[in-house]
């Protein structure tokens, strides 16, 4: 019963939200304006039918039921690459569509003819941002439950616009044409796929050096 449980993040919920809801929660009107919100709700929506649909990964047809899932599979030490492959084979369904192999929705993934052919699997360059956005920022209440999420350096940074710009702005990569930067690009062209591969190739560089100075660990850091 929603009235019992209003704020209970369940499939029914999920499928009844609409944008006059969330334009209501964020405060939106004329003088405080919110894209998107059409698409945002439609995406709870699809969440919602996501949970209703898959027993397996939701038992309990609640978001957070997919945490019962991986304790069934891990216990209480549920690696940080499983907790991502879990976030993928269940939420995978939810993203708008783009590429597909063997059937199967791939979300954040792209091909570049550099790498092969395109359509095959050997072209494609998978970054999966809000996947692994979702995934880290699980983690920290999985640590506050008492649970331990070892592995997560095995991850990757997040392949979107603040950590593009962050390499591009400080000179680390730059456009071998610079008339382009002048020009719009779409999500799956291939500058931008490089773009975004640089990014995380930069990000774990990055890293390495700031671990270093601070003598810490991949694990630590």
């Amino acid at each position: 019963d929603p009235t019992r449980h209003p704020l209970r993040a369940d499939a029914q919920g999920l499928q009844a939200f609409t944008s006059a809801t969330l334009e209501k929660a964020f405060q939106v009107s004329a003088d405080n304006p919110l894209i998107g919100t059409e698409g945002r709700a439609g995406l709870l929506q699809t969440l919602g039918k996501c949970v209703e649909n898959d027993p397996t990964h939701f038992p309990k047809s609640r978001v957070g039921s997919l945490i019962d899932y991986l304790v069934a599979q891990h216990g209480k030490s549920i690696p940080a690459p499983a907790l991502l492959r879990a976030v993928l084979d269940a939420l995978g369904s939810i993203w708008p569509e783009r590429l597909k192999l063997h059937g199967k929705e791939l979300g954040d993934v792209w091909s570049h003819s550099g790498l092969a052919p395109a359509g095959t699997f050997e072209s494609l360059v998978p970054f999966h941002k809000l996947s692994q956005w979702l995934t880290y920022s699980l983690i920290e209440p999985l640590l506050a439950a008492g649970m331990n999420v070892p592995g997560v350096e095995n991850l990757t940074g997040l392949a979107e616009y603040r950590n593009g710009g962050l390499v591009l702005d400080s000179g680390l990569i730059s456009l071998r044409n610079p008339s382009l930067a002048s020009q719009a690009h779409r999500p799956d062209s291939e500058l931008v796929i490089e773009w975004r591969a640089l990014t995380l190739v930069w990000l774990e560089k990055i890293a390495e050096e700031v671990r270093r100075k601070l003598k810490m660990t991949a694990s630590e850091l």
